[in-house]
């Protein structure tokens, strides 16, 4: 699957998001890399354009702001894509974990790499939906709802790994 495809499997087909648990790690780190240069871009756009209408109030920081903007910018830039870098691998490594524990209660065959990979499609509607609704909404049940979403996700993926063989019994 090219990115285009990942990213439309991420919105609306479960099935092919169990199936990228086959894929190499390379490709879907390229769809995670690039999605969060997406999110870190518009961020830093927001940002960009927030600065000036946010310290209007105070015009010495408006002042200070003007006189190292060199400087603020870039790092900003910088800092923001590590920060979203550094959220973005935890939380995809943390519902995998969960996305794992559904495999378990679902007696599907899988591991928690395979998990990674699948939780990775799995987050990005949710993100999406959360950083659109961050522009009306400042409220914690927007990330709590974008959580149980995530997790609906996950268990809906999980029902298309294959099952596990039943247990031998030992003597």
């Amino acid at each position: 699957m090219n990115l285009y495809q990942l990213f439309k499997a991420s919105f609306m087909e479960p099935k092919k998001r169990a199936a990228v648990r086959i894929m190499p790690i390379g490709r879907i780190l390229k769809f995670v890399f690039l999605f969060i240069t997406l999110l870190s871009v518009l961020s830093f756009v927001e940002f960009q354009l927030g600065i000036g209408s946010s310290s209007s109030e105070l015009e010495g920081l408006l002042q200070f702001i003007e006189e190292i903007d060199w400087l603020l910018y870039p790092f900003a830039l910088v800092f923001l894509f590590v920060s979203t870098t550094l959220y973005h691998f935890i939380k995809i490594s943390v519902f995998a974990a969960f996305g794992y524990g559904f495999l378990a209660l679902l007696k599907r065959r899988g591991e928690y790499r395979h998990m990674w990979r699948t939780t990775a499609l799995a987050v990005t509607v949710p993100t999406i939906a959360a950083y659109v609704a961050s522009f009306w909404v400042n409220s914690l049940w927007v990330s709590f709802i974008t959580s149980l979403w995530t997790l609906f996700l996950l268990y809906s993926a999980a029902r298309f790994y294959p099952k596990a063989p039943p247990a031998k019994k030992t003597r």
